[in-house]
């Protein structure tokens, strides 16, 4: 059976993915392949075996171990066709690695931009740091890692691309979050600028704070031990609560330490984001 995508009647190659349930001819061209490829350019100049079809071509025959869609794929990156539709990380994945296999630096550039698609990094950033880590993409490895903040690193979903990054490549990740949590929970101090009308002042000179803070504290702390981000804790839903477990001129205390907020907020945002 033959690819309706690469069925040329001039091609001089056939590659065969044997391991499908049903085996799949490309029928290629070797000047292509020699172009985007130095491993199927060295390959080139060992004998290969001829293919006597039922049309009576004599085509040289090399058998490949990836699944057939996996090899269209990669193919039509190489191709000067349209590029194809790449919907999972499944499929990216195992397109990645037969690029890498096969040192298709075209191909390899373009699915890297593929893996830093927003609605991948937003759903898995994980799996696309792990991915990124394990064909060492750094640049790939950094914009995941600094989207990985916004979740639970200790409590996401098992991924099989974990498999196949080392130790020290988690430990990075890890000790990012275990950092920049440290760094945010050390800038928690609030000003005695910031006052309620109502429930602070200051007390044997020492100067208490207003209740809500005390409460957006506590919780804050908490809230960037598990994600080291200000995405939560400066939500209005995060302040609003504080404000409700206050006195009742705490609301308005919150809404009148807003350039307070807004400057913690800036200088977390600040502090290393990345591996």
């Amino acid at each position: 059976m033959t690819s309706q995508y690469f069925d040329y009647r001039d091609a001089d190659l056939v590659l065969r993915c044997s391991s499908s349930p049903t085996p799949l001819d490309f029928r290629v061209h070797k000047c292509i392949l020699s172009a985007a490829s130095p491993f199927f350019r060295d390959m080139f100049t060992l004998p290969q075996a001829p293919h006597n079809s039922d049309e009576g071509d004599e085509l040289p025959i090399v058998e490949v171990s990836e699944g057939s869609s996996t090899m269209e794929m990669l193919l039509r990156y190489v191709y000067p066709v349209l590029n194809p539709t790449i919907d999972t990380l499944d499929d990216l994945t195992v397109v990645l690695e037969a690029a890498y296999k096969y040192d298709m630096v075209v191909a390899i550039e373009t699915l890297r931009t593929l893996l830093l698609l927003p609605r991948f990094l937003e759903e898995t950033p994980t799996r696309i740091y792990a991915i990124a880590s394990r064909f060492e993409l750094e640049e790939e490895a950094k914009v995941a890692s600094r989207y990985t903040l916004k979740i639970n690193v200790l409590d996401c979903p098992l991924s099989e691309d974990l498999k196949f990054i080392s130790a020290y490549q988690y430990h990075r990740l890890l000790d990012l979050h275990r950092q920049r949590a440290k760094a945010a929970q050390e800038l928690l101090h609030i000003p005695d600028t910031v006052k309620c009308m109502m429930c602070n002042g200051t007390h044997y000179g020492v100067f208490l704070p207003p209740k809500w803070w005390k409460d957006f504290e506590e919780r804050a702390k908490e809230e960037l031990r598990v994600r080291p981000t200000t995405e939560v804790i400066f939500s209005m839903s995060f302040l609003a609560q504080s404000a409700q477990t206050g006195c009742e001129r705490c609301a308005m205390s919150v809404l009148e330490a807003h350039w307070f907020l807004t400057k913690l907020k800036k200088s977390m945002d600040e502090l290393p984001s990345t591996i």
